[in-house]
């Protein structure tokens, strides 16, 4: 596990921009995971105004978690993709792989699993992602796994349908064995609300195993926090 730590939320996404492009360069071609949220948000701005030289007809680019909404809703991950990134940057359309949030979630939790079953290679008969970009909310929740739904974690399925624990909302995500296929995974999480479970978490207090994000380690061994200081403030 490596932890990057940075003063702000906008250093944060300048740190994990300059990951990101090297990664790119580095590989022939790159399958990513993206994750929504508000620290996605300002990478996505970050990179489309910083990082103009990226070769983004290389990059792959897929969704670890959907809401089940139309891709024009203001709660849509693949819109708030597209309104930050997709739009300003020059990507071909078949290299964007979204979850279709509209259709029936058990079925497009189906579909979607064979689409990337299709478009990434398979390692130890799992799709395998170059790289997975998660966030974690407050109550320790990853991708759209949550506490109460723990066990989802461990499906035999690429997706599942998950249920928000407030809301109800219905999301399509994917699960463990995907997450810890992965070449790389990478956490950006930035906030104070969330440093009390970033250091449950990471110093392997007494029932964080209760915690999704807790679960995520690949076996490739390449983990990397990228935090802010409000968030690492509990383990500096």
């Amino acid at each position: 596990m490596h932890i990057n730590i940075s003063p702000t939320k906008t250093e944060v996404a300048k740190n994990f921009s300059d990951y990101l492009e090297e990664l790119i360069k580095e590989n022939k071609t790159t399958h990513i995971a993206l994750s929504g949220g508000s620290t996605p948000k300002v990478v996505f701005d970050y990179m489309s105004e910083h990082y103009k030289d990226v070769d983004w007809s290389t990059v792959h680019l897929y969704w670890g978690d959907e809401r089940c909404v139309p891709p024009t809703d203001s709660e849509s991950n693949y819109k708030m993709t597209v309104d930050h990134l997709l739009s300003k940057i020059n990507i071909p359309k078949d290299n964007i792989h979204r979850v279709r949030g509209e259709d029936l979630p058990e079925l497009e939790a189906g579909r979607y699993g064979k689409v990337l079953e299709e478009e990434l290679p398979i390692v130890e008969s799992i799709p395998q992602f170059d790289l997975v970009i998660l966030g974690m909310g407050d109550d320790g929740h990853t991708a759209s796994i949550f506490p109460h739904e723990i066990g989802l974690w461990d499906s035999t399925n690429n997706c599942e349908v998950a249920i928000h624990p407030d809301s109800g909302q219905r999301r399509i995500t994917i699960t463990g064995k995907l997450i810890n296929n992965a070449k790389m995974v990478a956490f950006l999480v930035t906030g104070s609300s969330k440093a009390e479970k970033v250091r449950s978490i990471i110093t392997k207090e007494e029932g964080h195993e209760s915690y999704p994000a807790s679960l995520v380690a690949p076996s490739s061994g390449e983990l990397i926090w990228f935090l802010d200081e409000e968030a690492a403030a509990q383990i500096n």
